[in-house]
């Protein structure tokens, strides 16, 4: 049986900005996260961790701009007037 060899496709913008809030995280000006990230095979990853998950309310409310956003994105529009 050959073996074939698979081109893992790495998304550089999720790469930079993952090292950005590292890094932003160890200065300690980022101090909560609420994420969801997509994994190989339609998998997903979510999590709420530091002050997202201690001010719900507040995370809430960002969740719902993302969410708008997305919305946006869906429809065929920018949204990156919304920022």
């Amino acid at each position: 049986m050959p073996i074939h060899l698979r081109h893992i496709e790495v998304s550089k913008d999720v790469v930079e900005v993952l090292e950005l809030l590292l890094e932003n995280a160890r200065l300690g000006n980022v101090t909560g996260i609420a994420f969801t990230c997509t994994m190989r095979k339609s998998r997903y990853i979510t999590n709420i961790l530091g002050r997202c998950q201690t001010n719900p309310t507040f995370t809430r409310g960002m969740v719902a701009h993302l969410d708008d956003e997305l919305a946006q994105l869906s429809a065929g529009l920018d949204p990156s007037h919304t920022r």
